[in-house]
């Protein structure tokens, strides 16, 4: 295999074979939301072990903070912390702009305009294309392009349609596409559902990952592609269970009719009321008893 097949779970799985000449040089980017480091240790992966028994597997991931799905993966494809990016949250409130952002409103590039992806500058050589299925911020127009070939997210479609449109334009492009990407909803759905430490839940869930895997070798395997395309197989983040007893109920601490919740979990973003100035805001979370800080 001609190959360099990553797994940035926990770290890194790289397996590289001998070149077969091919002159097009091919990257398939996925990413499976929320793989946790340990689910690599705690189940049966046998489409992902063979991975990790040909390649090389990195120990440790750092992933940027806050560890959400639209922030990391927009880091993932710009090399940018999230600060400099401009992709901070799933959920998002401009006030000078009065704009918002959410994982169902997202494609005003409004938002994504302060950086640019890997698949713009992939374009921007010339003579090649980029192809998405359903990761982040692909459906936008950023810097005025998206890539050659994409699917509008709509999270009902199964991931065996999606590799069959990646593969089909990685196979057969004019001009060639010579990066794709390719994300999936699982485990991290399911992760939030049940939480991450229900095994049986979980174990099912992970199973239908790794056969999602050995489907996508499969496929490139038969399109003769597997020895010429390099693969990278990565996460944005992991997840943690979390605890009743640790709950804050904001609306306890400074009253619901003074705020507007942008976003929640694991960092609040709360929207003063115009008749409520941050200093007093700042001054009533510190002081109230309903706060503990873990």
């Amino acid at each position: 295999m001609n190959s360099m097949l990553t797994l940035l779970f926990s770290g890194l799985v790289a397996c590289c074979g001998h070149s077969t000449g091919d002159s097009v040089s091919r990257l398939l980017l996925v990413s499976f939301d929320g793989f946790r480091a340990d689910y690599l240790e705690t189940y049966k992966l046998p489409h992902l072990q063979e991975f990790i028994a040909d390649g090389v597997l990195v120990k440790q991931v750092t992933n940027a903070f806050i560890t959400k799905t639209f922030p990391n993966h927009y880091t993932i494809v710009t090399g940018l912390y999230e600060e400099s990016h401009g992709i901070v949250a799933n959920d998002m409130y401009d006030a000078d702009a009065k704009k918002k952002f959410s994982q169902f409103n997202d494609s005003d590039p409004f938002w994504w305009n302060e950086a640019v992806p890997i698949w713009v500058t992939n374009q921007q050589q010339g003579n090649r294309a980029s192809a998405a299925a359903m990761w982040p911020g692909t459906d936008v127009k950023i810097n005025n392009t998206t890539p050659q070939f994409f699917m509008k997210y709509n999270f009902s479609v199964k991931f065996e349609e999606r590799v069959e449109k990646i593969v089909a334009w990685l196979n057969s492009s004019n001009p060639v596409v010579s990066f794709a990407t390719l994300y999936w909803e699982e485990p991290d759905a399911s992760g939030h559902k049940y939480g991450p430490e229900d095994t049986e839940n979980m174990r099912k869930v992970l199973e239908e990952v790794d056969n999602h895997i050995g489907f996508l070798t499969k496929k490139l395997k038969a399109v003769g592609l597997w020895d010429t395309i390099n693969i990278i197989i990565t996460s944005d983040h992991g997840m943690a269970s979390c605890s009743a007893q640790k709950l804050i109920i904001l609306d306890e601490c400074i009253g619901r009719n003074n705020y507007t919740l942008i976003d929640r979990t694991p960092v609040a973003a709360v929207l003063p009321r115009e008749s409520m100035f941050w200093g007093f805001l700042s001054h009533t979370l510190r002081n109230r008893s309903c706060l503990c800080y873990y």
